[in-house]
C-alpha cells in the first residue's frame, strides 16, 4: 500500500474538531508560521461556525498586528481558551482576553515549549524552578489573566527539599506545523526555515496524545529524496500535509538562504544607531559586556546593543543567542526580531530552553515595562491589557547577570541630548519606577535569593537591586539627582553620598 499524505488546506483543517486543543507554532513577522493553515481554519470558521470552542496554546507571539498569525483564530465563539506566551501581535486577542470573552492565561515561552515535549513523552507535566515569585506562580496568579481564567494550570511541589512548579499536563488534539519540504509519506524537512522553534515537540504532543499533526511546506518532493538528517519531523506522526507555493520565510521576504543558514552570504555594513536616548541606554548597558560572554537580547532597546556589538565589529567576541534555537549571526530587529542572518547553529526552542534554564546565560538584555522598590519587573500585563512575556521569565530568572534597559519615564517625554550631558526639559506623563508593579514577571526577591546579578538602566540613572531592595548607583551627567530622579519615582531607592556619574562619552552624538 502506498502512502500519500498530501491534502488541500480545507481537507486538512477539517481534522479539527469542536473543543480540540491546538498547539500552533510561530513567532512575530511570519516566523515559521502556518499561514495557510491558520487562514484556512479561520475561513471554515466564518463559513461553517466550526471548529468551535477551541484552546489554543501558542509559546511565543504569532501575528502581524492586524490580521495574520493569532488574529486568525481571534473570534468570539471559535476559541475558548488560549495559553499563549506573548499576545502583543494579536491585538484582536488581547480585546477578547480584557473583555472575558476567553480564558485568557499566560506560560513562559521556554515553559510552553518544554510542556509540549513532556505532554509528548507522556510525563506527568514539567517540574522547573522557572516562575517561580512571578505570576505564573499559584500562590501568586497561576498566570491566570482575567476573571473567565479560573482552572489551575500550575502547582508548587517540593522534590528533595526543592521547592519546584509542575505545570500540569493535558492531551493535545491537533498540532499545526510547518516546514519546508515533505514527501508524500509526511517527512518533514526544515531545511529552509530561520528557526526550528518547537515544531517537534507539537507534532510528538499531539501525536502521542492520539491526536492529528497537520504540516504546512512550500515544496513536494518525492520519497526517498530528502536526506534522513534532514528530516526533523518523521512521517510516522504526520497526519496530511499541504503544499502552499506562496509560503514565505516572512510577511516581507520570500525567501532568504542567509537566514536559514543555507549559505553565508553578505551582510551590509552595520551603521551606528542614531543618537537618541535608547541609544544612550544601548551605549551605558553595552558597558556591562565581557569577552567571552554567552548573551542573550530582548525585543526594543536591549537589541540596541546588539545593534552596538555589530556596529563595533564585536560580534567574534560573545557567543549571541536567540530563545528561538539560534547562535551567532547578524540579529535582525522590529518585527523580524527571532532571525538572524549567517547564524553559526540552530538547535530546537525546547533544547534552546533547557540550556537556559540550566544557567547556560551569562548576561541577558531585556526590556522593563514597570520596576519596583523589591526589584520586582513588569513586562506582561500594563494597564491591564495582556502582553505575556514570551522567554523573558525563562531568561531573566537564569542568567547569571540581568540587565534591564527601558527609559525612566514615558508618554509625553522631553529630553535634550548632547555635550555629554543630558537636560530633562519635559518629565512623561507614565511613571515607570512604581511602588509596586501591576503584575511580577520578575521577582527580585528570587533573583536575591539566587545570588544573580541584576541592573536597570535608564537615561536618568543606573539602579542595582541589593539584599534590601533598589540602589541607585549612577546618575547621568547634568541631572539633578532629586529632582529628576528622586521625586520622579513612586519610591524611595538607597541613595550613596555620592553616586558615581554615567560616562559622559554615552551622552553625545
Amino acid at each position: 500500500m502506498s502512502i500519500d499524505k498530501f491534502t488541500d488546506a480545507a481537507s486538512a483543517v477539517a481534522l479539527i474538531g469542536d473543543g480540540d486543543t491546538v498547539a500552533l507554532i510561530g513567532g512575530g513577522g511570519g516566523l515559521v508560521e502556518a499561514s495557510c493553515l491558520f487562514a484556512a481554519v479561520e475561513e471554515r470558521f466564518l463559513d461553517t461556525g466550526h471548529p468551535r470552542d477551541l484552546t489554543v496554546i501558542h509559546a511565543l507571539g504569532i501575528g502581524d498586528r492586524k490580521t495574520r498569525g493569532m488574529n486568525c483564530f481571534a473570534h468570539e465563539g471559535m476559541v475558548r481558551r488560549v495559553i499563549g506566551g506573548h499576545w502583543v501581535w494579536s491585538p484582536r486577542m488581547q480585546a477578547l482576553a480584557r473583555d472575558d470573552k476567553i480564558e485568557a492565561y499566560v506560560l513562559p515561552g521556554g515553559v510552553a515549549m518544554q510542556l509540549l515535549r513532556e505532554i509528548g513523552a507522556g510525563r506527568p507535566g514539567l517540574f522547573t524552578h522557572v516562575g517561580l515569585g512571578t505570576f505564573v506562580d499559584p500562590r501568586v496568579e497561576g498566570g491566570r489573566m482575567n476573571g473567565r481564567a479560573r482552572d489551575d494550570l500550575v502547582e508548587v511541589v517540593e522534590i528533595d527539599g526543592r521547592e519546584l512548579l509542575r505545570y500540569k499536563p493535558f492531551p493535545v488534539n491537533v498540532a499545526l506545523i510547518r516546514g519546508s519540504f515533505a514527501d508524500a509519506q509526511g517527512n518533514i524537512s526544515l531545511d529552509q526555515e530561520p528557526a526550528n522553534l518547537d515544531i517537534y515537540a507539537a507534532a510528538l504532543a499531539a501525536h502521542n496524545s492520539g491526536g492529528k499533526v497537520i504540516a504546512q511546506v512550500r515544496t513536494a518532493v518525492d520519497v526517498g529524496a530528502l536526506p534522513a538528517r534532514s528530516v526533523r519531523v518523521p512521517g510516522a506522526i504526520v497526519d496530511a500535509v499541504v503544499v502552499d507555493p506562496a509560503q514565505s520565510m516572512t510577511y516581507d521576504i520570500f525567501h532568504d538562504p542567509t537566514l536559514s543558514g543555507e549559505i553565508k552570504g553578505p551582510v551590509p555594513p552595520a551603521p551606528e544607531p542614531p543618537f537618541s536616548v535608547r541609544q544612550v541606554i544601548a551605549r551605558r548597558a553595552a558597558d556591562e559586556l565581557s569577552d567571552g560572554a554567552v548573551l542573550n537580547y530582548g525585543f526594543g532597546i536591549p537589541d540596541g546593543v546588539a545593534k552596538l556589538v555589530a556596529a563595533r565589529g564585536h560580534l567574534d567576541r560573545y557567543y549571541q543567542t536567540i530563545e528561538h534555537g539560534t547562535y551567532g549571526g547578524a540579529l535582525l530587529d522590529g518585527t523580524l526580531f527571532g532571525y538572524a542572518r549567517n547564524a553559526t547553529a540552530m538547535i530546537d526552542g525546547p533544547s534552546q530552553f533547557d540550556f537556559y534554564s540550566g544557567g547556560g546565560l551569562d548576561i541577558a538584555f531585556l526590556g522593563f515595562g514597570e520596576i519596583d522598590a523589591a526589584g520586582n519587573v513588569n513586562v506582561s500585563k500594563l494597564g491591564g491589557t495582556t502582553v505575556g512575556p514570551g522567554g523573558f521569565i525563562d531568561i531573566a530568572q537564569n542568567a547569571r547577570k540581568v540587565v534591564f534597559c527601558g527609559t525612566f519615564d514615558t508618554k509625553g517625554t522631553a529630553l535634550e541630548l548632547g555635550g555629554g550631558r543630558l537636560r530633562v526639559v519635559r518629565n512623561g506623563e507614565v511613571c515607570k519606577l512604581v511602588r509596586a508593579v501591576e503584575q511580577i514577571t520578575f521577582s527580585g526577591a528570587v533573583s536575591r535569593r539566587r545570588g544573580q546579578e541584576a541592573l536597570y538602566i535608564t537615561e536618568r540613572a543606573v539602579f542595582r537591586l541589593s539584599d534590601d531592595g533598589l540602589v541607585l548607583t549612577e546618575v547621568a551627567p547634568g541631572v539633578d539627582v532629586r529632582r529628576d530622579v528622586l521625586e520622579r519615582m513612586q519610591f524611595a531607592p538607597q541613595v550613596p553620598r555620592d553616586p558615581a556619574i554615567m560616562p559622559a562619552a554615552h551622552f553625545n552624538p
